[in-house]
């Protein structure tokens, strides 16, 4: 059957349109043969990602100096950014506030759908429109999934499109988490990925940035994946079948201590217990999914620790000083990464390079 492209404006509904495989409406999301809507960590090919890694090391070496900063918060002076946070954030949302910031970008927040009209009944699509008229620019964080898709589909359906960000929808996504994990990989490994064996452990079933991460995983050789988690949290069956469509090796297993030895990088996360529906979380031993400060005797000396944070006990307090624990290096990647997205959202990487 011949694959059917969407391009500009949608004569489909949302729910028909939402239903449409991401291949058959990626280029909907994309202007100028360019990403303008960042929505799935499908749309980040190894081609982008090295441009980003570099637009990214350029804005960290050329803001060290005043002129260098002054220089590049001149060039987004004039646009505007709304961070729409409807789900609760500290990294996540400061990550991207200061990236607006450092490109010279004015900022509005919205951080709780209780301070809108959205608790006088205004619906979430005239909400988005609202923000439309005043900003360049939509950085959504949202709880429910698909919520970041719909405002770039509504927005491109009118004539004020702006581009719209995914920070965080549901469980499905979160594109630019996935992106500063594989930045910090880089930087790591010095540019070397390929080959790497990532373990990835916790709450795989609801974890957002371990579904997005293992997406991009498709643009690396020869890269095999540990999930480890407690089998009620094991990862979804379209994550498996993703990998397996891309020839990415996999393993499952509750056994953490047993591929401890054998990781290249060690994934951890929380358990995701905002989104239980009756107190599961607390049915399940967590326990052996955390990693102790005498584990560091089990793991190479190569071998680097990542968590997304917020971080409850997964990770002992006491590894931190450990320089294979490079989470709070990750969590910094997070800024200027992101600030390399807009960079290259709005065009303007040429000028930073």
């Amino acid at each position: 059957m011949e694959k059917t492209i969407i391009k500009n404006k949608s004569n489909q509904n949302w729910e028909d349109f939402f239903k449409l495989d991401l291949d058959r409406k990626m280029d909907f999301y994309e202007k100028d043969g360019k990403i303008y809507d960042c929505l799935f960590a499908q749309q980040l090919s190894k081609e982008l990602l090295e441009s980003l890694f570099d637009i990214a090391d350029k804005l960290r070496k050329t803001t060290k100096t005043k002129e260098g900063a002054d220089f590049i918060a001149s060039l987004l002076s004039h646009k505007k950014a709304m961070l729409y946070f409807a789900q609760p954030s500290t990294r996540t949302f400061l990550s991207f506030l200061n990236a607006c910031h450092i490109l010279g970008m004015k900022t509005s927040e919205i951080r709780d759908s209780s301070t809108s009209s959205e608790v006088k009944g205004e619906s979430h699509d005239d909400t988005v429109r609202t923000f439309s008229s005043y900003v360049d620019l939509i950085i959504m964080r949202h709880p429910a999934p698909g919520s970041a898709e719909r405002t770039a589909w509504l927005l491109n359906n009118t004539n004020r499109p702006i581009p719209v960000l995914n920070a965080g929808s549901g469980k499905d996504q979160h594109p630019t988490q996935a992106l500063l994990d594989i930045y910090t990989l880089h930087r790591q490994f010095k540019g070397h990925i390929d080959g790497k064996r990532i373990v990835m452990v916790g709450d795989l079933k609801r974890g957002r940035t371990v579904r997005s991460l293992s997406y991009l995983m498709k643009n690396y050789k020869n890269i095999s994946i540990d999930f480890v988690s407690p089998k009620e949290f094991k990862m979804e069956q379209d994550i498996l079948d993703f990998l397996k469509a891309h020839n990415i090796p996999y393993t499952e297993t509750e056994d953490f201590a047993s591929v401890m030895p054998k990781a290249d990088a060690i994934y951890m996360t929380r358990i995701q217990d905002e989104h239980d529906a009756s107190g599961e979380s607390k049915k399940v031993d967590y326990s052996p999914f955390y990693f102790k400060e005498e584990h560091l005797k089990m793991i190479k000396s190569s071998c680097i620790l990542l968590h997304p944070l917020p971080r409850r006990f997964e990770i002992d307090a006491k590894v931190d000083n450990d320089e294979r624990a490079v989470y709070w290096r990750q969590e910094r990647n997070g800024m200027w990464i992101r600030a390399a997205l807009i960079a290259y959202i709005f065009g303007i990487e040429n000028k930073i390079k």
